[in-house]
């Protein structure tokens, strides 16, 4: 394997674009080495609405990456978001194809491209197929079917699916910021790398992502992917809301909505105050902390009653013994782990990037989960590419030693 192999996760946001540098080291470490953010513009709850505005962000914070990093980035891997994204369930079986019963990597290519089989929409595409689990002879449970023995062959998988004009708008707007698409990541999947533990994969859990426009729902089981989902709702909606019963400027809400917000209005004393100015700025006046929690809390309610509605929507039967993992930066709210156990009827955590190393105290922040995520995705793909590779590369080097030797033999 080459010792110095880059990957880089592109985050195009609603609020923030954010790139991260991350190398994989000759152990197979993951270690953070650039990094880079800048506001967004030409978003609107995950959509593009204007793509050269989007791709001048880009630049800046794919720039600020390069100067931290001292690596050139010509290429990304990019998530993916929006109300338009949705995940169907589904089934595909196959006989297997060796005489003798063994199930080789091309029945596994075969099973996954029957599951693909669906009635998709002519404006939608397919973004992932997820394996969730196998099935061999009616024995279900199976990771990993390659090498067993059977005659019938069953793939379970979660399929996510995206607009076409959506996803194809992201891909020209990274194009022209000069750099080539990796691989579109479903934001949901690449925060879950970054943020859920193995034990939490194992079992069932709800990885819930509160950015800027949007809040994005993925229900993980057995170590699979069960549900996703993106709702059109997001933090920024608080900020609105905060300037409009303020009547303040958003910027002047976002800054105290990040420095006094609290979504319990019980929790907040009533004598204590946050000095604000009127539209015109000419004149401060002083709001208690209890009135922006009263402001903050009915939309944080609505949220998490939709988050629910959604779990509840995705037909999954079981018990969610790991509960929901917030993260994004519309989860560093205080008291939002509290409201959401409350609501929910279930165990809350806020989950903060985990496995990786490197610079990690930089972007050790929720809002930069999904970036974050995105590297982990892509660091675990190349190297599962370069272990396919040395695999087949063994075999042929064994084949052909195996020939010479007959050839001096005879």
């Amino acid at each position: 394997m080459p010792q110095n192999r880059i990957v880089v996760g592109l985050d195009v946001g609603s609020t923030k674009v954010t790139a991260v540098v991350g190398e994989i080291t000759e152990l197979g470490e993951i270690k953070v080495t650039g990094f880079g953010e800048c506001p967004s513009n030409g978003l609107r709850k995950g959509i593009i609405v204007d793509i050269d505005g989007v791709a001048r962000s880009i630049v800046q914070a794919v720039t600020s990456a390069e100067r931290m990093s001292g690596q050139k980035i010509l290429s990304v891997y990019v998530g993916v978001t929006g109300s338009h994204i949705y995940s169907v369930n589904n089934k595909g079986v196959v006989a297997v194809g060796n005489r003798d019963g063994e199930i080789s990597v091309a029945d596994v290519e075969r099973v996954i491209s029957a599951s693909k089989v669906i009635n998709l929409p002519i404006d939608k595409e397919i973004i992932h197929v997820i394996p969730r689990q196998y099935v061999v002879d009616g024995y279900d449970g199976v990771l990993d079917p390659v090498g067993m023995v059977g005659s019938r062959l069953e793939a379970e998988v979660s399929i996510i699916i995206g607009a076409n004009a959506s996803i194809q708008n992201l891909g020209k707007a990274v194009s022209r910021a000069d750099l080539h698409v990796d691989g579109f990541v479903l934001n949901p999947l690449a925060a879950s790398e970054a943020v859920l533990q193995p034990v939490e994969r194992d079992l069932a859990s709800v990885v819930v992502d509160i950015g800027g426009g949007t809040t994005e729902i993925s229900l993980f089981d057995e170590d699979g992917l069960w549900f996703a989902s993106v709702l059109p709702v997001g933090a920024y909606h608080v900020t609105s809301d905060l300037a409009v019963g303020l009547r303040i400027p958003l910027n002047q809400a976002e800054k105290i909505k990040m420095e006094h917000g609290c979504v319990l209005s019980n929790l907040m004393p009533d004598e204590e105050y946050v000095a604000i100015s009127n539209l015109g700025g000419h004149e401060n006046r002083k709001v208690s902390k209890k009135a922006l929690a009263s402001i903050i809390e009915p939309r944080m309610q609505e949220i998490f009653h939709m988050i629910k509605q959604e779990i509840k929507s995705s037909g999954f039967k079981g018990v969610i013994p790991a509960g929901l993992i917030f993260t994004g930066g519309g989860c560093l709210l205080d008291g939002i782990a509290e409201l959401a156990a409350e609501q929910l009827d279930m165990p809350v955590r806020i989950g903060y990037p985990c496995n990786i190393g490197g610079m990690i105290d930089m972007v050790n922040n929720p809002k930069y989960a999904t970036a974050i995520g995105l590297v982990i995705y892509a660091s675990r793909r190349m190297v599962s590419e370069e272990v396919a590779v040395d695999n087949d590369n063994s075999f042929k080097s064994y084949f052909n030693s195996i020939k010479s030797w007959f050839k001096d033999l005879f």
